[in-house]
């Protein structure tokens, strides 16, 4: 499924099954079966040019439950330096979305990526613009949110300004996120 995604896919290092397990008990929840089949088949790496997902590994700065924590923390944190609590504009118009969010990925402009975690099965994947008040829809599946990104849905997902992205996949191999820090 992956490389009809990635026309140029290079594999990063893959998440174990035991890694996947490991994080689904640390967050609380079962994975979507597209993220699962990701983390297998692509890895760590950088999607398009643009946006990182993160996977279960032993390394915190890729490490998925490590990086929604993080990922969390920090929107809190920025959000909480605002003068008045901000005004959240979401697709759909059901902001509680943003209280069931597991964020999972990042993009280079500072967008961030989240599931809803409601239910079973896949979760639909949305996306808090850098502006940390607008929430747009970005598909029912990972595989199905980078194929819309690599098209003209990129702007209803990115933002008016974002081009569709590369069907490439960049991987990053076990030695080079070994050096960023020890395995935790």
């Amino acid at each position: 499924m992956w490389s009809e995604v990635f026309a140029e896919l290079h594999r990063g290092r893959v998440s174990t099954d035991d890694e996947i397990a490991q994080a689904e008990r640390a967050l609380g929840f079962p994975l979507p079966d597209s993220y699962r089949g990701f983390c297998r088949a692509c890895g760590a790496g950088l999607a398009g040019g643009a946006i990182r997902i993160a996977t279960p590994l032993p390394f915190p700065a890729a490490d998925l439950a490590t990086r929604a924590e993080v990922i969390a923390h920090s929107i809190q944190a920025a959000l909480a330096l605002l003068e008045a609590p901000p005004t959240f504009s979401v697709e759909g118009d059901d902001p509680t979305v943003l209280e069931r969010a597991c964020f999972f990925g990042e993009a280079e402009d500072g967008s961030f990526l989240f599931w809803d975690v409601t239910g079973t099965g896949e979760y639909d994947i949305w996306v808090l613009a850098p502006d940390l008040e607008t929430v747009r829809f970005g598909a029912e599946s990972l595989d199905a949110f980078f194929l819309r990104v690599q098209g003209e849905g990129v702007r209803a997902v990115l933002g008016e300004a974002a081009e569709p992205l590369p069907a490439l996949f960049e991987g990053i191999e076990e030695a080079v996120l070994a050096r960023g820090a020890e395995p935790i």
